[in-house]
């Protein structure tokens, strides 16, 4: 039928009525359920940044077992370059877990990615030093960090997925940024830990031996975690999904990985746009800035492990304040005023982080922790709402890997690098600044997703009483407009 012939036909006949949402076709999510999935979820986030923690705060003392030949710059500079190695693998575990996770579910393949990811970690600590076996010291920790970046490829995508799809419609951005709080907890834990190693410990000991505990307490965290994704059951929204193509009797054919990128283009490169303001700000802070205090300010290394420490911490309550908040004033609104502050904010924050004065090196780094989580709080939920639940998982995995790979976890190895070549200490600052542009110019482009049912997703509601109400308020709104289209003009 020709686009002439449609609109002839539309012009005579009524459009079709929307089909009425009755009470089987609305989610009524089980609390504990709810709270269970939330809790596995940020564990396996937590375990990722326990990783990341200890790997950040140890990497002077990794620069000297794994690459003791150079200078104290160029170890550093080795050591986050295996950081990095870390990071360009991803997207390969994203491009295996996604479509997986969308396959055969969403618990399954987080059950994996957590042995994964504790195995890689406690790897690590079990690596002799380049002492004893030379060069494949520095190999052997970089196989190490490939294989926690592949598991971790489709760890975020999966546990951001995971508390979308469990979560109420009206209280997404909350439950979702328990994720972050977990990140936050899983980094304390792993900084807290070196930096009493650091306190307790003789150097040439920590040295010797001592880097290595942390490493070792990866393999009771991730058993534990891998318990308790496999007592979870699967999304409610992907065994709808799961049922209506059962039901069908030629099941819808999956998306091959061109043809994903093709049709969600513009998805993809918002997905990627967020995803690099979030995690710039997020690496810059946990990632970069130990190392900048310690190696480029000359700060002691216990007042800069302290003084992160503490930031984080200050940032927990935060993240879940902006996870409530973006429920109430939407999504948009909280990362756009998050993405402005930090191109305003960035140069002076840098300004007094550069002063060497510990309490305006504080406040400093506070200022950006607190700018950091609008983001933290609101992109567990933002990000899989993106995507239709056939293939989010997918989408979400590849499309944050490929952000993360590109320009975040890379932030550490480009700002040294930046920092060493110009001999410009506000390098930082402006790298933070472009990555607010970016993400100003991405919430633009965004719709608003708070309080709505996820793409392609039934209604998610807390209890019966929400879901009568749902129905009373959609039947009203649909009378409204029929008496709007009835009244005579």
């Amino acid at each position: 039928m020709s686009n002439t012939e449609k609109q002839k036909k539309h012009f005579w006949q009524k459009p079709k009525k929307p089909k009425e949402l009755t009470f089987e076709d609305i989610t009524i999510v089980d609390g504990d359920m709810l709270k269970r999935a939330v809790g596995s979820a940020a564990l396996g986030n937590a375990m990722e940044w326990f990783d990341f923690g200890v790997y950040s705060y140890l990497a002077v003392t990794i620069g000297k077992v794994f690459f003791p030949g150079g200078s104290a710059a160029a170890q550093l500079l080795a050591t986050f370059g295996a950081f990095a190695a870390a990071f360009l693998v991803r997207p390969v575990g994203g491009l295996v877990f996604g479509p997986l996770g969308d396959r055969i579910g969403r618990q399954k393949v987080l059950a994996i990615t957590m042995i994964m990811m504790s195995i890689g970690t406690f790897c690590i600590g079990i690596i002799p030093s380049y002492e004893k076996i030379g060069i494949l010291a520095p190999i052997l920790l970089l196989v190490a960090r490939l294989v926690q970046g592949f598991s971790t490829g489709g760890e975020y995508g999966g546990a951001a997925t995971f508390i979308a799809e469990y979560s109420t419609d009206n209280r997404r951005g909350f439950m979702g940024s328990f994720l972050e709080f977990g990140t936050l907890g899983g980094y304390l834990l792993g900084a807290g830990l070196v930096t009493a190693l650091t306190a307790f410990m003789p150097e040439q000991t920590l040295l010797d031996w001592g880097w290595r505990i942390p490493f070792f307490i990866a393999a009771p965290l991730g058993l534990f975690g891998l318990y308790v994704r496999l007592k979870l059951e699967e999304t409610p929204a992907f065994q709808k999904h799961m049922e209506k193509q059962e039901a069908l009797e030629h099941s819808k054919p999956r998306l091959t990985l061109f043809q994903m990128l093709s049709k969600y283009r513009a998805q993809m490169l918002k997905c990627i746009g967020l995803v690099l303001l979030f995690n710039v700000s997020n690496y810059m802070l946990t990632s970069y800035m130990p190392s900048y205090l310690t190696g480029i300010l000359g700060l002691s290394e216990m007042s800069s492990l302290l003084l992160i420490l503490v930031v984080m911490f200050v940032m927990m309550p935060l993240t879940l304040f902006w996870g409530h908040w973006n429920d109430r004033l939407g999504r948009r609104p909280v990362i756009w005023g998050g993405a402005v502050a930090l191109i305003v904010m960035a140069i002076p924050c840098l300004m007094l982080i550069g002063s060497g004065n510990m309490l305006w090196v504080f406040v400093g780094l506070i200022i950006l922790g607190a700018i950091h989580t609008c983001f933290s709080g609101s992109m567990p939920a933002t990000l899989p709402a993106l995507f239709a639940t056939d293939i989010r998982y997918s989408a979400l995995a590849i499309g944050f890997n490929l952000s993360v790979s590109l320009f975040g976890g890379t932030t550490p190895l480009i700002t040294t690098w930046l920092v060493s070549t110009t001999h410009n200490l506000m390098m930082p600052a402006y790298y933070l600044m472009g990555a607010g542009v970016i993400g100003v110019i991405t919430v633009f482009t965004m719709r608003e997703t708070a309080r709505k049912p996820l793409n392609g997703s039934a209604p998610a509601v807390a209890n019966e009483a929400e879901a009568h109400k749902l129905i009373n308020k959609l039947r009203l709104r649909q009378k409204k407009k029929d008496a709007a289209l009835n009244t005579p003009k």
